[in-house]
């Protein structure tokens, strides 16, 4: 039955001319069938490179807004509208404004895990494995860092000559476990090593033998010698590198690991949105399109090379 719905998505992706894009979170299954799988800002500049007119973004609402800011000329489909980012909604542009004014003379550097309307008023846009390099050349020593504290704070760490400004907002599913989660899985797998992403809380990322991007992480244990891993980022890590590397064993730091909104996007979801009647079309206006653009081609710029 799997197999049947996954040959329909291929048959009407090819007759609608839809570009599949799968954020790294998604279940296996929806892998099967994209036609790119990695992480948001790397599927946008994807999104960017190929001729189909229509592209559909399975993971969440920020993601897709990144690929209509890089793609107007793109239809870009969304199949679960309700698929959110609680961290990407944690501010807002009037409340940044006023953050700003709290701390005057910072350049405001945004995760690229923000809303559109945010990036609007961002100077710089980053991802968790370009932001040291991008901070570290950027002529600013203030930076306001939104809206991941724990990125900010492992950030810091990597850029001493800078002064930055950590907010509240977080990864609810990083951010949900900490020292003493990694340490009752290490008693449980004394030879893996632990791999955690940088929105983990601090106390996790200190204790871990590698912290990185979703994709560093990935390639981090294809890579390794080693044979035993702790994945402390969401569980669909631990599947896919269970797929990809069956010789190697492959530990969540908790089962509780989930990320429900990135998850919300079953391959039904997929089926329903190509056959036209499920999902949504992400649209924003051509002067918030723009606003938020400038942010992300500063980070280009700063990031080449």
């Amino acid at each position: 039955m799997l197999r049947d719905i996954q040959e329909q998505i291929l048959k009407l992706k090819k007759e609608k001319d839809v570009c599949i894009l799968a954020h790294c979170y998604q279940t296996h299954d929806i892998l099967e069938v994209a036609d790119y799988v990695g992480d948001s800002f790397g599927l946008a500049q994807k999104a960017q490179k190929v001729a189909n007119k229509t592209v559909m973004m399975c993971g969440v609402r920020f993601m897709a807004e990144t690929v209509k800011i890089l793609c107007p000329e793109k239809r870009v489909l969304l199949p679960e509208a309700d698929a959110l980012c609680p961290m990407a909604d944690a501010l807002d542009p009037q409340m940044l404004l006023q953050l700003k004014e709290k701390y005057p003379g910072y350049a405001v550097v945004a995760y690229i895990n923000t809303t559109a309307e945010l990036k609007t008023v961002c100077d710089v846009c980053v991802t968790s494995s370009s932001a040291a390099k991008i901070i570290k050349r950027m002529p600013e020593d203030k930076i306001l860092f939104i809206p991941d504290k724990n990125l900010g704070k492992f950030i810091a760490k990597q850029c001493p000559e800078k002064t930055i400004q950590t907010v509240y907002g977080c990864c609810p599913t990083h951010a949900q476990f900490d020292a003493s989660e990694a340490q009752k899985a290490r008693k449980l797998h004394p030879n893996a090593l632990l791999l955690a992403h940088p929105e983990c809380d601090e106390s996790v990322a200190e204790l871990a033998d590698f912290v990185g991007s979703t994709t560093e992480i990935m390639d981090y244990a294809k890579n390794s010698p080693e044979k035993e891993f702790i994945i402390a980022t969401e569980n669909s890590i631990v599947q896919h590198l269970g797929i990809d590397c069956p010789e190697k064993r492959f530990y969540p730091l908790s089962k509780n690991f989930v990320c429900r909104n990135m998850q919300l996007t079953k391959i039904a979801s997929v089926l329903h949105c190509l056959e036209g009647d499920y999902g949504e079309e992400i649209t924003l206006d051509e002067e918030t399109r723009l606003k938020a653009k400038v942010c992300i081609d500063r980070m280009l710029e700063l990031g080449n090379g």
